[in-house]
């Protein structure tokens, strides 16, 4: 009859730990660095808390490794859409939901929603928001953006006068080559009072 490997040897041989009781008690003691080292913050912050609730929840052993991932990668999205929202620069917090298309009949609502899937931005496309003042084109801008973000696309958001005013200063210093590279390394640029600003000779050059 063959001989059975011992417990330390096949654990060894695949690359896993061995789960001896002295093993088991170090590595629980070593557990704080290793999420560090995994880069696990959420649950390394959270732990006691998300293993309290599990136990309460009755969860079992996979239940509670997918409630630990789960509380990871919340924590993962919500620091990349702060991050990303940062990045974007919008002057202000406009949503869909908070825009009142009753109030702009010329609006179609269905559009706009079309618009969200940002699909045109996928397709690299561009889209136009033009009509008077006061008619709710930033708010659309800013909550399309945010939508962007939201579905993974780098976004920077800036005016007319902000963008011109940063190219006529990159041509005038010699840096105006960096300038266009940071205006165009972002999936999506939205340009607001596009239409409000004169071109000066200068600021038109291409």
């Amino acid at each position: 009859m063959a001989r059975s490997k011992p417990a330390t040897t096949a654990a060894l041989a695949t690359g896993l730990p061995t789960a001896e009781p002295t093993d088991i008690a170090r590595m629980v003691e070593e557990l704080d660095g290793m999420l560090i080292r995994l880069r696990l913050g959420a649950i390394r912050e959270q732990l006691d808390g998300l293993l309290e609730e599990a136990a309460r929840r009755q969860l079992n052993l996979r239940e509670t490794l997918a409630w630990l991932c789960a509380a990871e990668v919340a924590s993962k999205e919500q620091r990349r859409l702060s991050m990303a929202m940062a990045i974007a620069r919008f002057p202000l917090v406009r949503t869909l939901e908070g825009f009142e298309f009753e109030a702009q009949p010329s609006i179609d609502p269905g559009k706009i929603r079309d618009l969200a899937t940002c699909r045109w931005v996928a397709n690299g496309d561009n889209v136009v928001l033009l009509g008077p003042p006061g008619v709710g084109k930033t708010h659309l801008e800013v909550a399309l953006g945010r939508e962007a973000v939201s579905r993974g696309y780098t976004v920077q958001f800036t005016t007319a006068m902000e963008l011109l005013g940063s190219l006529v200063k990159g041509q005038q210093q010699g840096t105006l080559e960096v300038r266009l590279a940071q205006y165009t390394k972002s999936k999506l640029l939205i340009i607001d009072e596009l239409g409000y600003l004169p071109l000066e000779p200068a600021a038109g050059q291409g």
